[in-house]
């Protein structure tokens, strides 16, 4: 579809938004969004005809791109025959999705239970945890993000929570892996592998194994800094859940579903936790829809006991025909292994070369169409382009980066010190080439502020 410019059409659009929209995670009079026209595979576009690379696929999620032709036709379709129906009820699209779900999960999580998106996914997760183990506390990790209400807003790691955190949810904060800027003065991989596992037995220890419920890690942090953590690290985890009785629960709502090059971030490391929360790209978005993957163990212990949670639109029929509808286009498509190709071959090496010409990029991490540059104003000391949670003044090195990347036609996902390049999983080499030229062209203006 090519960009037609209404101005005007604009104007109405960016007014109306002004006057009664209240945005998220914004002081109101300091933004200043984008009215967006129109948006179609890898790209979207504004009233004055300016198109832009979506390098963040959405909020990543935009798994299979904007406005896929089979997905948009489902969702349709599904409209035609049965709108809405109440959870309580079997329905196909509702049926169809959790058994697709169920059969790319880890081993033995074959139960579904639909929520409206990853928070809510994560508090469910929670409160199934707390109540098959008798337990009340939870431990998470810091540089970590599960969502923005009550329980997951504490369980998250990093500044969203400190607003928030009343410090009476039962959630304990641990460190975890990170070696690039290690809590743990380590120098390798191995130790930080170990380092990480002990600290978490000594924080077990230490807030009584009979206490805690579950662990919850992203299986890859995703917001936080996509750190994939060290062979082995995942497997020491669960292996100390199972010698305390706690459950494990990986948080998959931005690593699943392709993102990383596997259909679950989980599937690269050979470990099956005993909740799963996906999200975001089981449908690609297009209609809100999350939830938790349940393992036999915890499924049996409500099989006669009632579960005390439940959502008015819990496996709502356009949602959950929008997960059928997306996730036979990845299979058919091979969009899990295109993600997996993109990152191997165009984005893993064309980022590392970026690196090795720009002394703004400290490192670059990720798999899949799921990276990140860790930006610096000095390779050797690491020190970061601008301080953590920096905002006006102090993080205008970053906010001049961002500008850049627009200014060449590339939306850039954009998080303290780092950029994320986390483009949907089916773009093509040309594209993700396109996007690495634009980050290029950008870096220059990041290079400007180091020492």
């Amino acid at each position: 579809m090519t960009p037609h410019p209404d101005p005007q059409a604009g104007a109405a659009v960016k007014a109306a938004d002004r006057a009664h929209v209240f945005h998220s995670w914004s002081a109101q009079g300091l933004i200043d969004p984008l009215a967006v026209a129109g948006a179609e595979g890898s790209y979207f576009w504004d009233y004055d005809g300016n198109r832009y690379l979506d390098f963040t696929s959405g909020l990543v999620y935009t798994n299979i791109g904007h406005q896929h032709p089979k997905v948009v036709a489902a969702i349709q379709e599904q409209a035609g025959r049965l709108t809405t129906f109440a959870p309580a009820f079997a329905v196909e699209a509702r049926s169809e999705a959790a058994r697709l779900i169920a059969e790319r999960t880890p081993g033995d999580l074959d139960k579904i239970f639909f929520t409206n998106g990853g928070a809510e996914a994560v508090e469910n997760a929670i409160r199934m945890a707390r109540l098959h183990t008798g337990r009340p506390k939870v431990l998470s990790a810091y540089r970590s993000y599960h969502g923005g209400t009550a329980t997951a807003i504490n369980l998250t790691g990093d500044p969203r929570r400190w607003a928030s955190d009343n410090g009476t949810s039962g959630v304990v904060h641990f460190w975890g892996p990170f070696l690039y800027r290690s809590p743990f003065y380590s120098e390798t991989e191995e130790q930080e592998c170990a380092r990480a596992l002990q600290h978490l037995e000594d924080t077990i220890a230490f807030e009584g194994p009979a206490t805690i419920a579950a662990i919850i890690l992203e299986t890859i942090p995703g917001t936080a800094g996509i750190m994939t953590p060290p062979p082995g690290y995942l497997a020491g985890v669960r292996e100390i859940c199972d010698r305390y009785g706690i459950v494990f629960v990986l948080d998959e709502v931005m690593a699943g579903f392709g993102r990383t090059g596997e259909w679950f971030a989980a599937d690269h490391f050979g470990v099956v936790p005993d909740l799963l929360t996906f999200a975001k790209g089981v449908n690609s978005g297009y209609v809100p829809l999350g939830g938790v993957a349940i393992s036999a163990e915890i499924a049996a212990t409500f099989e006669t006991r009632p579960y005390p949670g439940g959502l008015t639109y819990s496996g709502h029929p356009l949602a959950c025909a929008a997960a059928v509808a997306t996730i036979n286009v990845m299979a058919e498509e091979k969009v899990v292994e295109q993600a997996a190709h993109i990152g191997a071959t165009v984005l893993g090496p064309g980022l590392r070369e970026l690196a090795e010409r720009h002394p703004s990029v400290g490192e670059v991490r990720g798999t899949g169409v799921f990276w990140a540059l860790d930006l610096v104003r000095n390779k050797e000391t690491r020190e970061p382009l601008v301080p953590y949670n920096a905002t006006g003044a102090a993080n205008a090195p970053m906010a001049a980066f961002a500008a850049a990347c627009k200014s060449h036609g590339l939306w850039p996902f954009v998080n303290m010190n780092r950029t994320h390049a986390v483009p949907p999983c089916n773009i093509s080499e040309a594209e993700a080439k396109e996007g690495l030229a634009a980050l290029d062209a950008a870096l220059s203006v990041a290079d400007e502020h180091t020492a």
